[in-house]
């Protein structure tokens, strides 16, 4: 292989062994570029990405909603419990949660549980009652205000529909939807 012929080929030079001399004439040949996405791409995805999850936030929001309920029900459970433990030992039902080692115990939604005791009408909550307003519970009213925050005295009412109740002496413990 001739000298020139070598320089051509480790010298990337696209001038011919005719012109030697003259500068090269080389066609410009684009580069592709494969770093990073096109603006399509990118829009696809996001439009992946938000069909996504418009499916799925209301599930996990619903699913966060109900494992608060169970919560406030099995607080409410322990509660009972300590307020039973009061009652034989007391021989009377406690005035208030903090006589059970309770008070200030706030529900999942960060707002205090309520508890009325009827003997004395003490505790911070108010007497709850049924649709025709009969008193739910005989002995003590216990119940969470729920996500909303309010509560009023028939569980009818559309601001106490989302209270978790303990309602027929303590027979039944959840939503006041449901009861």
């Amino acid at each position: 292989m001739s000298r020139a012929a070598h320089r051509l080929q480790t010298s990337g030079s696209c001038s011919s062994l005719a012109e030697p001399q003259s500068a090269p004439r080389c066609p410009r040949r684009r580069q592709k570029r494969t770093h990073g996405f096109t603006v399509v791409e990118l829009l696809i995805v996001m439009a992946i990405i938000l069909t996504v999850s418009s499916i799925a936030i209301p599930d996990l929001l619903s699913a966060i909603e109900l494992a608060r309920v169970a919560r406030a029900v099995s607080e409410i459970h322990t509660f009972e419990d300590a307020i039973t433990d009061y009652l034989v030992i007391n021989g009377q039902f406690p005035d208030t949660l903090a006589d059970v080692g309770y008070g200030g115990y706030l529900d999942p939604w960060g707002y205090p549980y309520e508890y009325l005791n009827h003997a004395t009408m003490k505790g911070n909550g108010k007497a709850r009652k049924d649709r025709f307003l009969v008193p739910l519970n005989s002995d003590y009213d216990l119940y969470s205000v729920g996500k909303d925050g309010q509560s009023v005295s028939p569980i009818t009412a559309k601001p106490s529909q989302d209270d978790v109740i303990r309602a027929s002496d303590g027979s039944y413990d959840g939503l006041a939807s449901q009861f």
